[in-house]
């Protein structure tokens, strides 16, 4: 992997770099495709940026989601 010259950059900016619309990203977010602090963080001023670092293991390895955040089983209660 090649060193990234920055390893956060604004959702504007990670649109011209993944080739996905800011509003895609915003989704992807929202619904938590991609996770905080994973994928993306606050920053202290409240902005959103995304971790490209991230973002590459997301594309390489799939949702986040599914790796790190499996749903627990649910209870079943056999009578």
């Amino acid at each position: 992997m090649t060193q990234l010259a920055a390893p956060y950059v604004t959702i504007e900016k990670a649109a011209e770099i993944t080739g996905y619309t800011k509003r895609a990203i915003e989704a992807k977010i929202a619904r938590g495709v991609w996770l905080e602090g994973s994928v993306w963080v606050h920053a202290p001023d409240g902005r959103r940026l995304v971790s490209l670092k991230g973002y590459q293991q997301w594309v390489e390895q799939g949702r986040p989601g599914e790796l790190y955040c499996k749903q627990r089983p649910k209870n079943r209660v056999v009578g």
